[in-house]
């Protein structure tokens, strides 16, 4: 199953379909699907190395669109749709904590876990429901999904027909990393907050 979605997103890079794809899983994991962008990123882009950043770009754009969208589901309908996301993902309890911290570091919290394997979701849906300015908001969202997507752009725009290779060689291992990885952003989340 794996292998299949690898070949289908490498298959779908050149398509013209993909890049609406890629952006509306973009969009939908910043305010409430839980797959990361980076599932079809980097396969396409180590597909399309020529194109790797104007997908950190899409990914980057719609990501934070997607994080205006959690933010206002955080504002205005924190009650219903998203105390029903946080509690879906584990952080029901945890909430008011992540709240008083954004009290002082708001912008850090954006940026460091704008960075992480979090689930985005969890911040723009918090910085909604905490009344962090929204101005900032994007600010800081725009430059932590930016350094993200176009790390990974610059990355496989520089190593790509390597890296292609080494991922394809052993894509169980990489994907296995890769979800210890949100795990081990998962178990941070809950330890620190």
């Amino acid at each position: 199953m794996l292998r299949r979605l690898y070949d289908w997103c490498v298959d779908a890079a050149g398509k013209p379909y993909a890049a609406w794809i890629l952006g509306c899983v973009s969009f939908a994991e910043s305010s409430f699907f839980p797959a990361p962008p980076d599932v079809m990123l980097i396969p396409m882009a180590l597909a399309r190395p020529d194109r790797a950043f104007f997908f950190a770009a899409l990914c980057t754009v719609t990501s934070v669109a997607g994080g205006v969208l959690g933010y206002l589901i955080g504002a205005e309908l924190y009650s219903t749709v998203g105390q029903w996301l946080i509690s879906l993902y584990g952080y029901g309890d945890r909430v008011e904590a992540f709240r008083e911290a954004y009290a002082q570091y708001g912008a850090w919290i954006i940026l460091l876990k704008g960075l992480t394997p979090i689930p985005y979701k969890i911040v723009t849906i918090t910085s909604g429901f905490a009344g962090f300015n929204v101005g900032l908001f994007i600010l800081m969202s725009v430059v932590s999904r930016g350094m993200r997507f176009f790390l990974l752009a610059l990355l496989i725009n520089r190593y790509g027909e390597r890296a292609r290779l080494i991922i394809e060689k052993r894509l169980g291992l990489w994907a296995g990393l890769g979800l210890v990885l949100v795990a081990i952003g998962f178990v941070i989340v809950v330890r620190l907050f």
